[in-house]
């Protein structure tokens, strides 16, 4: 079958297509006919070993060359075409989406429980869109409240457009922060306001916020926490964008609030770390087939041009999700 892997860290360039061995499912799994993928910003992390200290963080995805799972991609959706001896979930035709390793392939094998049967109303480029975006969105908002307000710093990208979605179908009263393309899409997505960033600077405002999701990592916590009301809630959950390569990148936003939250008595601090969960995809989905949230894909190419989907998604700052359709 077709895949895209690596056997070293680099640029786009780095990505080829590849003829490989079909995965086989072991008892538990099922194998999946893909027919699309989308990209997250996991993916060129993973492709360029960025930042350099992850790569001595995590010795368990990182290797000293390259990636330890050489096929690149997590979120999908296609076809079932097998399953294990013991899976009872699912069937050959049912149509799923997911979350697992080596999604950029023309198969993947899954756990049966990292899989829920897809929306009919989604095409599957949509919700090949969902999992990791729409988990980490869900998984950061799951205790907003409605009618509390809600800063999304980072409203337009792939986890963005579906926080102010989600949020706002909760009730919220939702903030989005963007550039100037991008603020008709914000506010489309549900947005009372929206905040230009390339005009104003959202922590000079005078407007104050119960939660503050920061998608970018771009702002100092000092920044970010004096946008919150007393007792609010900040919420960190990765950012950057592709320079070359860096030494420790957004993760020392990320390390300097995983401390903050052990001294902070004004606020509180939160480090998002999401997990694959079938329960939140079966939340999603509903959320989904009910309309509540509507996946926003900026654009679409075919799995050869892999090197090209990421290259667009790691310094072209895509809007919403770049799928691959396979």
């Amino acid at each position: 079958m077709r895949a895209i892997g690596q056997d070293r860290y680099g640029a786009p360039d780095v990505l080829e297509l590849w003829e490989i061995d079909r995965p086989v499912p072991g008892a538990s799994d099922v194998l999946v006919r893909v027919r699309a993928a989308s990209v997250n910003a996991r993916d060129w992390h993973l492709m360029r070993g960025d930042p350099y200290v992850a790569r001595l963080m995590d010795r368990s995805t990182f290797d000293r060359r390259g990636p330890r799972q050489p096929v690149r991609g997590t979120d999908f959706a296609g076809v079932v075409e097998s399953v294990g001896a013991g899976v009872s979930a699912f069937k050959p035709g049912d149509e799923v989406f997911g979350e697992a390793e080596a999604a950029f392939a023309e198969y993947v094998c899954a756990p049966q429980t990292a899989l829920v049967t897809k929306p009919p109303n989604l095409t599957f480029e949509q919700a090949a869109a969902l999992p990791l975006a729409a988990n980490t969105a869900l998984m950061g908002l799951r205790d907003l409240k409605a009618g509390q307000r809600l800063l999304v710093n980072g409203a337009s990208g792939g986890v963005g457009t579906f926080a102010v979605q989600i949020a706002t179908a909760y009730g919220a009263e939702v903030t989005g922060v963007c550039s100037t393309r991008n603020v008709d899409l914000v506010r489309s997505l549900g947005a009372e306001h929206v905040v230009d960033y390339t005009t104003t600077d959202f922590t000079r405002e005078s407007a104050r916020y119960d939660v503050l999701l920061d998608l970018v990592g771009n702002r100092s916590l000092r920044e970010l926490r004096r946008t919150l009301k007393p007792g609010g809630t900040l919420i960190l959950s990765g950012g950057g964008v592709s320079r070359g390569g860096s030494l420790i990148g957004p993760i020392a936003l990320i390390v300097r609030g995983a401390l903050l939250r052990k001294f902070a008595r004004s606020h509180r601090v939160v480090v998002l770390e999401a997990v694959p969960s079938a329960a939140n995809l079966r939340v999603l989905a509903e959320l989904a087939e009910t309309g509540k949230i509507v996946p926003v894909i900026d654009r679409e190419y075919p799995l050869e041009q892999a090197p090209a989907a990421i290259g667009h998604l790691e310094v072209e700052h895509a809007r919403a999700k770049v799928v691959l359709t396979v």
